[in-house]
Formats: C-alpha cells, structure tokens, sequence
C-alpha cells in the first residue's frame, strides 16, 4: 500500500488556480507590481466585470492575491515575492523552445520592443536591462553565478557605497537567479535585485513608459550606468 504525499493535494489546488487563461492573465499583469482595480483588470483579460469578480475571488481565497477596497474599489495585487517568483518562473518555462507570438499590430510590436528592452518583472529589473546589469555586476566580481546567485563581500560593499540598502531582515533570499523570458536567460532578483530597481526609479535612471511594464533609461541612468558598473549606453537602447 502506498501513502499519498500530502502536498499532491496542495499542489494541484495550486496548479488548478494558475490553470486558467483569465486568472493567468491577471497574474502576468499584477508582476508590475502595483494594485489594480478590478476594473482594470476586466478590461486587460477582455472579461466581463461579473467574470473577473468570480475569479479574482479563487485567487485571493488561494492566497495569491490580498485585495482592499477604497470608497466603491476593490484593488488586488499579489500577495507576497514568493507568488512573483511563481508566476515569473512558470512564465518563463511558458514557450521553452523558444516559440514566438507574433504581434498582430504595430502598436503591440512597438510594446513588445519596448518591453524585450527593459522591464521591471513584479520588483526588479528585466529584458536586456536586466541582463545588461546583471551580468555587469558579474563582470566586477561583485555578483556571483557559478554557484547560484549570491553577492560577494565586493557585492555588499558596492550596494553599500552607492547609498542602496538592502533589507537583511526578512526570508527573501539576498540574490536569486530569475529566468528572463525575452532574453531566456537569468537576470538578478531577491533583495538586491528589488533594491537595485527601485533605486533606479527613484534616483530617475529609469522612467515608466506606456501602461505596460515597460521602462527607459534615462539620459542620467546612461551615465550613472556607465560610471557604476561600466555599461555602455548603447547596450540600454
């Protein structure tokens, strides 16, 4: 007689929660980051409100989303970093032969371009931004790949010297690997990975463009690249 592993049950309640177009959907445009209102959501999946409702509620009653209501709004985004990490990884494996969608106009083709070129993915940095900064860090020793991703004690000290400062008090791993699904390779993620992206937009190396989650370096990012990590600005174009 065999025993059941119970976390099968658990597991394929997860799976079966993912396991939809519509709720999939509004898993892929909450790694923005931000609160959405089911209304927003609605339109993004192409759904009618009543439709969205119904599946809004599986995913916060699953714990992948937390939601809260403003005056007549209701806002959902993902519950924690780990569901990001989810839903980027499981994004990620999506096309593994490298299968391409292509765009049916010349707006989506002219937002396809701009989210290959850089991107935040939930808190950090993606496309060939993210692994142009990424394999930077690499390059000066600061980051660590050969045996999964961790900051070296140059890491930490570069991180520390540039005034971006890292949370050591949680669970999140300091640096994790994230599978980049334009580039098909890893960019940074973690704490440093989220550090790093937000001292981007705050510092204004990195401006929000179009209502995607695309973003641009700006000219000041370009140099502040280039002095930090020594990137080349045409690799951010």
């Amino acid at each position: 007689m065999t025993t059941k592993d119970p976390r099968a049950a658990e597991l394929a309640r997860l799976a079966s929660l993912v396991a939809d177009e519509t709720r999939a959907a509004c898993l892929l445009a909450l790694l923005d980051g931000r609160a959405w209102t089911a209304g927003e959501l609605a339109r993004h999946a192409g759904v009618a409100a009543s439709t969205l409702s119904e599946h809004l509620g599986k995913l916060v009653a699953g714990g992948l989303l937390t939601e809260e209501r403003q005056g007549r709004h209701r806002y959902v985004r993902l519950a924690e970093a780990r569901v990001a990490q989810l839903v980027e990884d499981l994004a990620g494996q999506a096309s593994p032969h490298g299968d391409v969608v292509r765009p049916r106009s010349l707006r989506a083709s002219s937002a396809g371009a701009a989210m290959a070129r850089g991107r935040t993915c939930y808190d950090h940095l993606a496309g060939r931004l993210g692994i142009a900064v990424t394999d930077a860090l690499t390059g000066r020793g600061l980051l660590r790949q050969d045996t999964g991703f961790a900051l070296t004690d140059a890491g930490l000290g570069w991180f520390d010297s540039t005034g971006i400062p890292l949370d050591r008090t949680g669970r999140r791993p300091l640096a994790r690997g994230c599978l980049d699904w334009t580039e098909r390779r890893p960019h940074l993620a973690g704490v440093a990975g989220a550090a790093l992206c937000r001292h981007a937009l705050d510092s204004g190396w990195c401006v929000r463009i179009g209502s995607e989650r695309a973003v641009k370096v700006t000219a000041d990012g370009e140099r502040e690249l280039a002095e930090l990590l020594g990137i080349e600005a045409r690799a951010l174009r």
